[in-house]
């Protein structure tokens, strides 16, 4: 019988990275999953839309989109634009087809003369139907 010591092998500490990179790439695709991305147009002129206690939910999607900031500046589909920008452009688009829907969204604090003024050049130029969103 020996009594000698016997020295077990060592084994050198890992650490698993398979799992790990799976781990991190499920977090990356569930947060990618479940952004919530806003439309550029209500971001970029910061309205608050009015509020109508009445008004159903309905989404809508319109080929031309007015935005109307509180300080009366006009954007049509995200871009910054003057009356008579706006009015080349309602008026081209008229004539490609009149009956394209007008969708004009306003800020609760915008002057109701901009509003009016925005549905004029839309009248003026055959598009008579005009919606306006609320929240």
């Amino acid at each position: 019988m020996s009594l000698g010591l016997r020295s077990r092998p060592r084994h050198r500490p890992e650490l698993p990275l398979v799992p790990l990179i799976d781990v991190l790439v499920m977090l990356v695709f569930f947060t990618f999953a479940t952004m919530q991305f806003r439309e550029r147009t209500v971001a970029s002129l910061n309205l608050t839309l009015p509020k109508v206690e009445t008004a159903g939910v309905n989404e809508f999607s319109s080929p031309i989109i007015i935005g109307i900031s509180r300080e009366g500046d006009f954007m049509i589909n995200g871009v910054p634009a003057d009356e008579g920008q706006m009015a080349a452009i309602i008026s081209e688009t008229s004539r490609l087809d009149n009956e394209t829907t007008v969708l004009i969204k306003a800020d609760e604090k915008t002057p109701l003369e901009r509003v009016t003024r925005a549905m004029d050049i839309c009248r003026k130029n055959g598009l008579n139907k005009i919606r306006l969103q609320s929240r």
